[in-house]
């Protein structure tokens, strides 16, 4: 009996229990998605910063906001009605002085009121007509601003991803290069205890171990700070992060391969010229609106208005009064102020276009860079992989010379520290590689979510 009651007041909870375990499973289910680290690779991390990057948000809130610009000035085209209306009290007391010197009192108490429509239509306004198409120029300069800060997350993700893995990597090879010196110095005392080792390469196998515990607790730090800068663009817990996959990664030059192709490609796409091209036409507007302040204006006016008691001497009536017609204003001296005005607006698109000139430049230099980053990183990736090979040969044959007596300790240690060295060069380098992969694609406007594909191709699926 107990259990059918129990079941029965389990199905049929109230309207009100029932939103409340909605809100409590809503609840409990965002908490669990905010608090759980999740392992993404690249492309995950990119679309995630799409949605929750904080600047990219307020960038999007920017552009909104530039946009509203339009229509505020297409609506001082249009007609412009007021309506207006008041109703008052009135305690009127009139004292007149007589010829015989008496005075003459007389109060009145009446109620006065007006009501008026008006209607203004500009018909002639240069000013407005520059500020539309100010207002155009500013709404495609903020879409082109906008178009360029999620161009630039492209390389602010990827950047704060591979720093993260040459972070992690660096760790890595740091504790492996611990573990050695450990052994080293285990070694060294083994052998100085059986009388065939020296104090001499307990204090060096020693002292590279206490200096890489050092620089373990500095990389230590700086895994932290990659990790938590990646998170605040993700704006989600971090789990574990895709690796490089060295069989899959492939360094080649960039295609096309002519850098006057990649130049060309930059400055026809370049969201950042076409905001500074569109700043010109603004200032350009700005220069029709300044000269505006010496043109006429003419605009199409209708009235209408009822006023009772609007007056002591008219009290009891009441007026009705319409009007129509035209209005114009023609500017005549105002002190030299518009033409400097049109002084300064001129001096403002002139620097306008000085300053879209300087950007192309620099445009070419940052399109030469980023290329140099990939061909020379070609060549760069191949000599170190040898450079590796070349070491762990090296670290082999001291290791084997050591016992035979013809090496030291110390030269076994150099030749550690040197394999260690060269492979944290060459993951940076293939790292650096794929920034400059990213960077050029970014400048010359090429899809993001191909070039983002393109780098995710060459990690490895992260672990849960």
């Amino acid at each position: 009996m107990f259990g059918t009651a129990w079941r029965m007041s389990m199905a049929l909870p109230g309207r009100a229990d029932r939103r409340r375990m909605s809100r409590a499973c809503v609840g409990m289910v965002a908490y669990l998605c905010a608090n759980a680290a999740l392992a993404l690779d690249l492309r995950q991390a990119y679309e995630a910063a799409v949605e929750r990057d904080a600047n990219i948000r307020a960038s999007r809130a920017g552009a909104q906001a530039e946009r509203e610009r339009l229509p505020q000035a297409q609506a001082q085209r249009l007609p412009n009605v007021s309506f207006n209306a008041g109703r008052n009290y009135n305690d009127l007391t009139a004292t007149t002085n007589t010829i015989l010197g008496n005075s003459v009192s007389q109060h009145h108490n009446y109620y006065s009121s007006n009501v008026g429509l008006s209607v203004r239509q500009p018909i002639y306004r240069p000013y407005i007509s520059a500020l539309v198409d100010q207002a155009e120029g500013q709404v495609e300069s903020a879409n082109a601003s906008l178009e360029k800060d999620e161009q630039s997350l492209v390389v602010r993700v990827g950047e704060a991803y591979f720093d993260a893995l040459l972070a992690r990597d660096q760790l890595r090879l740091i504790a492996a290069q611990k573990t050695n010196y450990e052994t080293q110095v285990m070694a060294a005392r083994k052998s100085f205890a059986g009388g065939t080792g020296t104090r001499t390469d307990i204090d060096e196998a020693q002292s590279r171990l206490d200096m890489t515990r050092a620089q373990e607790l500095e990389v230590l730090q700086n895994v932290d700070f990659t990790r938590r800068r990646l998170e605040a663009m993700v704006a989600i817990p971090l789990g574990n992060l895709a690796t490089l996959d060295i069989q899959r990664f492939r360094a080649e030059p960039p295609a096309p391969t002519s850098m006057d192709e990649w130049q060309t490609m930059a400055e026809a796409a370049s969201p950042e010229l076409r905001a500074l091209r569109a700043q010109i036409e603004v200032a350009r507007a700005e220069i029709d609106k300044a000269k505006a302040g010496h043109k006429p204006t003419l605009d199409a006016v209708a009235q209408w208005s009822r006023t009772n008691s609007d007056s002591v001497t008219a009290i009891n009536t009441r007026y009705d009064q319409k009007l129509i017609g035209l209005q114009l204003s023609v500017p005549l001296y105002s002190g030299g102020y518009v033409s400097s005005q049109v002084r300064q607006a001129v001096a403002s698109h002139e620097r306008a276009r000085e300053g879209l000139e300087a950007t192309r430049l620099d445009l070419g230099v940052r399109v030469h860079k980023e290329f140099r980053g990939m061909t020379e990183g070609v060549a760069r990736i191949a000599a170190l992989e040898q450079a590796v090979r070349s070491a762990e040969a090296a670290l082999t044959s001291s290791r084997m010379s050591q016992a035979a007596g013809v090496r030291t300790t110390l030269d076994v240690l150099n030749a550690e520290q040197q394999l260690t060295l060269t492979r944290r060069d060459l993951a940076q380098a293939r790292y650096l590689y794929l920034l400059s992969r990213l960077r050029l694609q970014s400048l010359a406007g090429m899809d993001r979510l191909v070039s983002i594909g393109q780098a995710n191709t060459a990690l490895t699926t992260p672990s849960p």
